[in-house]
């Protein structure tokens, strides 16, 4: 198994979730979270005063998936994420030791 993690643009969220749906992926994590990478943030301007804000504003997805559906996931993300511009973000992807269905107990694949 293996967790899934995509930090993307807010403006490609939508998007991403009807690809992960139309790939078969069920099972989605959603949190705003704030940062920066290599462009350290964006230039704005505030009452005719220019300022550069420290952090971004960004979506974590959280995508737990069976070894076999990895490359599907990546591929669906890629696919509504990728624009070409600085800031589409990044996907990391973990190894999973376990999974937990609270509600029945299940492990494993059959928990995801």
């Amino acid at each position: 198994m293996k967790l899934i993690q995509a930090v993307i643009g807010q403006t490609t969220l939508e998007a991403v979730q009807a690809a992960l749906m139309e790939a078969g992926i069920s099972g989605l994590t959603v949190t705003e979270v704030r940062g920066y990478g290599r462009q350290k943030g964006e230039t704005e301007q505030y009452r005719g005063t220019e300022f550069t804000a420290d952090s971004v504003p960004r979506i974590k997805l959280e995508v737990a998936v069976t070894d076999e559906d990895t490359e599907v996931a990546i591929e669906a993300i890629l696919s509504r994420a990728q624009t070409g511009k600085v800031g589409d973000g990044k996907i990391f992807v973990f190894d999973q030791e376990e999974t937990i269905r609270i509600r029945t107990l299940q492990t494993g694949v059959d928990a995801i």
